[in-house]
């Protein structure tokens, strides 16, 4: 009995005194306060330059190129009106010459015919025979005189309007993209010589995804119209020469159909003078080609409640934090962006939202608060 008494000593003095774990501490998290503001919707896109007014320069008349402009070369700008080609106009003059002969002719022919039918008409009336006939009376042949001249005078007006067309200019204030005759060439009518495009206005065309359209409000004829409260502003950025430069546009109308294959409408945004005559020296122009990013200014909200993106979880839900616990609240997503997310409902003004992430996150969870709030 004694030895089975000290077997149960030493094995009580080996397992030692028992002890319960230590409480581990409620985790440290950080939230923001939860606030109400007025939001305007921002969608962001990307599209390059083109002109509005682009064409190519034909003649209209042929010849031969005998003089072009110094501003006839690709890249060259010049102003509506302007000289950029003149032909070999010697032909044409020529044509003037012999249209205004012709014209002449016809008059003199008319005047002989004229005095031929008052003759006539006094020799009738003399005879006192009645009511001549026109044949009698030579009316025909006048009238076939007065229409010669009526042709020799429209051939003289085309031979002047050919002779001025000798003369080929800008039908607007622009560049030139692509020339392709020059001087010595023979041109022939509907032959292209260059391309031109206007640089009073670009645009640019904007791919945006059906899921943003609600918050430009937009509808999908929209042809540039001025809804109520103005056009939807655009503001177009690029980077120039290491330097960020941006240009106020408008949105001017949409192509009126969504892409099937990835649920993109086009937006058409207009710049107005893109070469920016009388700005600020040294802005690069908003040039034709050029890849630019733009932010189309949609829709405002006067109440809504803005968080961090990291407070949200799974696109439905946040953490509010309350007496030192978490509280899971079911929330209304408006819209997810980088930075932020904006909500209709789900969250109060001023509440605290945890926006630390957990490995494990339960309702009625207690955590501590860290006192630096962001």
């Amino acid at each position: 009995a004694a030895g089975g008494g000290l077997a149960w000593q030493i094995l009580a003095s080996a397992e030692g005194p028992v002890t319960t774990p230590p409480e581990l501490p409620a985790p440290l998290v950080r939230a923001v306060q939860a606030r109400q503001e007025s939001v305007r919707f921002d969608v962001l896109s990307h599209g390059t330059v083109t002109p509005r007014t682009e064409s190519s320069l034909v003649p209209q008349v042929p010849g031969r190129v005998e003089w072009v402009s110094p501003s006839f070369v690709a890249g060259g700008f010049f102003e509506q009106g302007q000289a950029l080609l003149r032909l070999d106009k010697r032909d044409h003059e020529l044509a003037v010459v012999a249209a205004q002969a012709d014209v002449a002719q016809a008059e003199m022919t008319l005047a002989l015919e004229q005095s031929e039918c008052d003759v006539a008409r006094e020799e009738w009336e003399a005879r006192e025979q009645g009511e001549a006939g026109d044949l009698v009376l030579r009316v025909p042949q006048l009238a076939r005189a007065q229409a010669g001249l009526a042709a020799a005078e429209a051939a003289l007006e085309r031979a002047r309007l050919d002779l001025g067309r000798t003369t080929i200019s800008a039908p607007y204030a622009g560049r030139v993209r692509q020339r392709s005759v020059d001087r010595g060439a023979y041109v022939q009518p509907g032959q292209r010589l260059a391309v031109l495009y206007a640089v009073d206005q670009a645009e640019i065309r904007l791919p945006v995804p059906d899921s943003e359209l609600a918050f430009l409000d937009l509808p999908l004829a929209y042809r540039g119209e001025a809804p109520p409260d103005g056009h939807l502003p655009v503001t177009v950025r690029a980077v120039f020469a290491g330097r960020g430069w941006s240009w106020q546009g408008r949105v001017v109308r949409t192509e009126g159909e969504i892409d099937p294959t990835n649920r993109m409408l086009h937006l058409v945004v207009a710049v107005d003078d893109p070469y920016g005559s009388g700005g600020e020296p040294g802005r690069p122009p908003l040039a034709v080609g050029m890849f630019v990013e733009c932010v189309l200014h949609g829709r405002k909200l006067p109440e809504a409640i803005v968080l961090p993106s990291a407070a949200l979880r799974k696109d439905d839900y946040v953490f509010v934090v309350q007496g030192g616990r978490l509280q899971r609240r079911e929330v209304q997503l408006l819209r997810r962006e980088r930075e932020r997310v904006v909500l209709s409902g789900g969250v109060q003004p001023g509440e605290l939202v945890c926006t630390s992430i957990l490995e494990v996150a339960l309702d009625g969870m207690t955590v501590r608060l860290d006192d630096q709030l962001p």
